[in-house]
């Protein structure tokens, strides 16, 4: 019997012991309940609430599964009568909620009577979600028979049914729509255990029956998919049940850290050929697409039974070829059953006729449970069979629908079982510390950034890129690039090289011709080429900018990489794609236009121009030319390169005034180029200037993005940075204030001569905890001797550019431009460094090197 905190723990430690053995979920998850049902009880009867009140079970624990770390939801149900609540029930309620977490029972607890259970369920579907599955543990049971009635009398199914499929959409809008993120929540993302409880409430508030098999003898199911959903949520409820023992609390997301420890407890060993940790989830996105396509048939044959006249309302789909196709309330839906087992060439027109058909948002349940009988009809003969081919090749071309066609290509396996190069990277992990989708999904979200491009709705998002495409000579061409240029991955070696055969072989097999192939195998053999240039190099050298045209050839290559390019970085996280990246890559492509247009590489025409549009800036401020000849006449040609004209306007409007101003003048602007500030420091140079900035930008949080330093002719240092992120906005303070603040603290800070504060460096984040990168750190002299340049990767951390800059201030080493590049938590920096002191000591380049390794392994 369980009566206290210590028989509680002690059963619970059994029933964990005898689960880590015997991996069988329902006894544990059934287990669970009852030792929490007979302390509840136990402490009820202590209380002496007895049969004054009803205390009921609602939620998971009221359909009698409790997982080790969840909450105990339970509901205690009082008599209308408010006095006698008032007088006699409340502080004894009262008693036995605090009795209940003195005992380690993490209840929910709601107190209600039977007209506020009804009212609060009108108005919020949780609740009434949640009172759906209540269960009375003890008390009085009348009162409990009451609200039961009260309940089914004011619930309505039809409208229960579109609420819960009005939040299983938002729900799934929130996890990107996809079950196949890289850290996936195995309850709330689509294809988790929450759609499968969504199955069963509907079932339920439909009268349609409590479990799955209940819904197979009423015929909505069919024996296949009555194992399917049975097996999958046996693996889902699992990994779960797992996941809350090996992190000691609530766990539903399989964070990196956890994937591997979690497989050994499931019994996945690791082979030579893949990780346990891929092992347990690739058999997790098997497990979540079967369960999402389950839920769309399930939650299609219910919406029949609850809307009859609805569903029998179809329309014919006009074109050739369409005749077997039929739409019904937003459904594509097949005529005949056995339509693709007699034609096998109609598998890839339904997807042809779902992009061609504005109006369909989906597949039939019949045509999904269609598709899988059909599985064994699409193989190589099929895939040879010209007419096919021709169907994929009319699908990739057509003006609309192509990327939902894909995602439910690829949701139905028939992309995978069209293309086996696709098929093998489904479910694919990608182990590094930017990317948050597997493969295929990272694919699918390339080409669907690159569609929306061409989509008229989405050109206020990428205004250029729309441009670009809508001139671009067979924009399909990049539909297929963005198909194949990851398609190689995980089979060891570069993936680029070895996707140049995959995609050259599809466009001989699929006709496309000479030139438009070589731009494919191009496309896909360089498509990490463009982000690598822009990030990496100074794309205001005239030589880089020449070299990088050189690799183009012309404008057709060079706005077809560019296009790829932008959707393939967007396509990696949100964390990856900022404005600023942006602008890198929409900056590289003008330049390089310029140079295959013919025109040279050439500074002084490109100082005239910027010079030009900042006096014409200027003067519209009312600045006249004299007023700040003495300030240019200090800056060098790199300074007017490296700026833009609004930027060198701005500049020159603060500082005109101040050339030796003996104070420091920091100024600071929204950026013109997402969120964050551009920050500008004058001051006399000083050799730890860089790193007091730093040091002032770590001790508030920011980020830095980009930092452009300069030196005057007159030894004075102005420089520029691009910062986003930082405690004070959490904190309720406005950019205008956060403006003002930066310009009075970071100008104090720049007067202080106190010795340089020790660097804090960040705790890693999880995912560089599980993923760490080696530091590197390489200091190579140009070919000119007049710089060095100081290239690093680390994993990224708070402080990570205030330990970099301390370290050369304290060897005297002077910084003229940093190249911050942040890809996702992983930073790659390049610092061109004055060669004055390293080419004076060469064991001073050395040492450097050391000094930084050992600050960045810290």
């Amino acid at each position: 019997m369980i009566i206290d905190t210590t028989s509680l723990k002690a059963a619970r430690e059994c029933a964990y012991a005898d689960f880590r053995e015997r991996q069988t979920v329902g006894r544990l998850t059934k287990k669970l309940c009852k030792l929490s049902d007979e302390l509840l009880i136990h402490l009820w009867n202590a209380c002496d609430l007895k049969s004054n009140a009803a205390l009921i079970a609602v939620g998971g624990f009221g359909r009698g599964s409790l997982f080790p770390y969840s909450d105990i939801d339970i509901l205690i149900l009082l008599p209308a009568d408010q006095k006698y609540f008032e007088e006699v029930l409340a502080p004894k309620i009262e008693k036995f909620v605090a009795q209940c977490w003195d005992t380690g029972l993490e209840i929910g607890s709601s107190v209600r009577t039977v007209a506020q259970c009804i009212s609060e369920a009108e108005n919020d579907i949780t609740v009434r979600t949640s009172l759906l599955e209540s269960r009375l543990i003890c008390g009085k049971k009348a009162l409990f028979n009451e609200f039961e009635s009260a309940y089914e009398k004011t619930l309505d199914p039809k409208s229960f049914f579109q609420a819960k499929l009005a939040e299983q959409i938002q729900r799934h809008y929130k996890y990107q729509d996809t079950p196949y993120s890289l850290e996936p929540n195995c309850k709330e993302s689509p294809g988790g255990l929450r759609d499968l409880q969504v199955l069963s409430w509907v079932s339920k508030a439909a009268h349609l029956g409590n479990t799955f098999k209940d819904l197979h003898i009423a015929g909505l199911i069919t024996q296949r998919e009555l194992t399917e959903l049975n097996r999958n949520q046996r693996f889902l409820e699992t990994l779960r049940a797992n996941l809350h023992l090996l992190a000691g609390r609530r766990q539903d997301v399989l964070a990196f850290d956890l994937q591997a420890p979690l497989a050994a407890m499931m019994g996945l060993e690791e082979e030579s050929s893949r990780l346990a940790s891929e092992a347990i989830m690739r058999r997790y996105y098997w497990a979540a697409k079967a369960v999402t396509q389950l839920n769309d048939v399930l939650l299609q044959n219910i919406e029949a039974l609850l809307f009859p006249q609805e569903s029998k309302t179809t329309h014919t789909i006009a074109g050739e070829g369409n005749a077997g196709f039929i739409e019904r309330q937003g459904v594509l839906d097949i005529t005949d059953l056995q339509l693709f087992d007699k034609h096998p060439e109609q598998i890839l027109r339904t997807f042809l006729v779902f992009a061609q058909t504005a109006n369909v948002k989906s597949l039939s349940a019949n045509i999904f449970r269609a598709l899988y009988n059909a599985r064994q009809k699409m193989d190589s003969a099929w895939r040879k069979d010209p007419v096919n081919r021709a169907l994929f090749m009319q699908i990739l071309k057509e003006p609309d629908g192509v990327s939902r066609a894909f995602q439910l290509m690829n949701r139905t396996s028939v992309l995978g079982r069209y293309l086996p190069a696709f098929r093998r990277i489904v479910g694919q992990m990608q182990h590094d510390l930017f990317h948050i989708y597997t493969v295929d999904q990272h694919i699918l979200m390339v080409l669907r950034n690159v569609r929306r491009f061409m989509v008229v709705e989405h050109t206020h998002e990428f205004p250029f890129c729309s441009g670009l495409i809508a001139n671009f000579q067979k924009p399909w061409l990049l539909i297929v690039a963005a198909l194949f240029h990851d398609i190689a991955k995980g089979r060891g070696g570069d993936h680029s090289a070895l996707g140049k055969a995959d995609v050259r072989q599809f466009a001989k097999d699929h006709g496309i011709d000479k030139t438009d192939t070589e731009l494919l195998v191009w496309l896909v053999a360089e498509h990490l080429n463009m982000s690598q240039f822009a990030q990496k190099q100074d794309i205001t050298d005239p030589d880089v900018v020449q070299a990088f045209a050189k690799k183009m050839g012309d404008e057709r290559h060079l706005t077809a990489l560019y296009l790829l390019t932008v959707a393939d970085v967007r396509g990696t996280s949100p964390k990856v794609w900022n404005a600023w990246k942006a602008k890198l890559l929409e900056d590289l492509y003008r330049v390089t236009l310029r140079v295959l247009g013919g025109a040279k590489p050439n500074a002084s025409s490109d100082l005239a121009l910027h010079q030009e549009d900042s006096r014409a800036q200027l003067r519209l401020n009312g600045i006249e030319d004299a007023s700040y000849e003495d300030l240019w006449k200090k800056l060098d040609v790199a300074f007017f390169l490296r700026q833009e004209a609004t930027d060198i306007a701005w500049l020159t409007r603060h500082l005109f005034d101040k050339v030796d101003s003996a104070t420091p003048v920091v100024r600071a602007k929204l950026s013109l180029h997402g969120e964050g500030l551009q920050v500008a420091v004058y001051v006399k140079d000083r050799e730890d200037l860089f790193a007091r900035i730093c040091a002032y930008f770590e001790r508030h949080g920011f980020s830095i993005w980009d930092a452009r330093v300069h030196t005057t002719r007159h030894g004075y240092a102005l420089d520029t940075f691009q910062i986003s992120g930082s405690n004070l906005v959490g904190e309720g303070v406005s950019y205008r204030d956060l403006i003002a603040l930066v310009e009075y603290e970071l100008t104090e800070a720049l007067q202080s001569d106190d010795p340089l504060p020790l660097p804090s460096m960040g705790r890693l984040s999880r995912q560089s905890r599980t993923f760490p990168i080696q530091p590197r750190v390489h200091v190579t002299p140009d070919e000119r001797g007049h710089y060095y340049a100081l290239s690093l990767s680390a994993s990224d951390r708070t402080g990570l550019l205030y330990v970099i800059s301390r370290v050369l201030a304290k060897h005297q080493v002077s910084l003229h431009t940093a190249r911050i590049n942040t890809l996702g938590e992983r930073v790659e920096d390049i610092f061109l460094l004055d060669a004055a002191n390293l080419s004076k000591n060469p064991k001073l380049q050395i040492l450097l090197e050391t000094e930084l390794l050992e600050a960045l392994s810290t």
